[in-house]
């Protein structure tokens, strides 16, 4: 029998599993239809044409293309100008 009580093992120590965000396609690669385009929290990049929002906030394309980031000022609400991204998939010249 030991002498001393056993010491208990420290609980959490395992971290959690990474999210792998971020921009997929950048701009003028060649994207199909589906593909994903950025992986983001939020609607930091707004969707553009030929492009579609996922519940998750995923933008993918929604035909083949070429892909093309651009800036655009919005206006809000309250009157305030400001600039979005938006990620367009421009299609194949046929």
């Amino acid at each position: 029998m030991a002498e001393t009580k056993s010491a208990g093992t420290a609980g959490s120590l395992h971290d959690s599993n990474a999210q792998y965000l971020g921009v997929k396609l950048s701009d003028g690669q060649q994207a199909k239809t589906g593909s994903i385009i950025v992986r983001q929290r939020g609607t930091k990049i707004m969707a553009g044409q030929n492009v579609d929002t996922g519940k998750d906030h995923t933008l993918f394309a929604q035909t083949e293309g070429t892909v093309r980031f651009r800036e655009k000022n919005r206006t809000r609400y309250d009157g305030k100008t400001i600039k979005k991204k938006f990620v367009d998939v421009l299609p194949q010249k046929a």
